[in-house]
């Protein structure tokens, strides 16, 4: 059974920093893309940033230069370092795990984040 938890949620003033988690089971991490998406209130679910099997990664115009993607295929994490928090941030943020090649796709339930004063 595969399963993505994520972690590392809250509530944050503008300018500041969370670290995300996202643990993985029951998939070869190391082939799959993994990423983060995020959906706002009352708005579509988007791409924030993504890391693929040979560790190319990719953002979002929006984060770019202040959030970090990074995993760890020895211990299936995947991780998103946000600094510069916005309130525009706020929302909840799913982690992915996408295999390009059998099209199969799986999703956390998320975590909230909250940037506000």
């Amino acid at each position: 059974q595969v399963q993505l938890v994520e972690s590392g949620g809250g509530l944050v003033q503008p300018g500041g920093s969370l670290r995300l988690s996202c643990a993985a089971s029951g998939i070869i991490f190391s082939i799959y893309t993994m990423g983060w998406y995020r959906q706002a209130p009352g708005k579509q679910r988007e791409l924030v940033a993504h890391i693929n099997s040979s560790y190319i990664t990719n953002y979002a115009d929006s984060v770019k230069g202040r959030f970090t993607i990074s995993k760890d295929n020895l211990k299936n994490m995947v991780y998103l370092q946000m600094n510069s928090l916005k309130p525009e941030d706020t929302a909840v943020y799913h982690c992915n795990a996408n295999n390009a090649v059998t099209g199969m796709v799986y999703w956390g339930k998320g975590t909230l984040v909250t940037v506000s004063s």
